[in-house]
């Protein structure tokens, strides 16, 4: 995510999933920003789910992931430098 190896938004989801599978608490700081960008960005087409939405569809969602990454991360980068900081043993 931080290198652009994967898609920030697609992260976000992939890391709000995650949060269980490490046998951590609902409510952790740094997973629990993830889950409300999760949350927030739901509905426009990222990830693999692009190649099922029309171009034209896609234009028109362009601006708003745009926007969408830059908020995320606003709100969660601090967050995912700690996720890797906590787990990278």
């Amino acid at each position: 995510m931080l290198n652009g190896s994967i898609d920030y938004l697609e992260g976000a989801i992939e890391l709000s999933l995650l949060r269980f599978e490490v046998g951590l608490p609902e409510d952790d700081k740094d997973f629990l920003a993830f889950t409300g960008v999760s949350s927030e960005t739901d509905h426009p087409p990222i990830g693999s789910a692009r190649q099922y939405w029309s171009q034209d569809a896609l234009n028109r969602y362009e601006l708003e992931i745009i926007d969408s990454v830059k908020w995320a991360k606003e709100v969660s980068l601090s967050e995912c430098k700690s996720i890797i900081k906590r787990f990278n043993a």
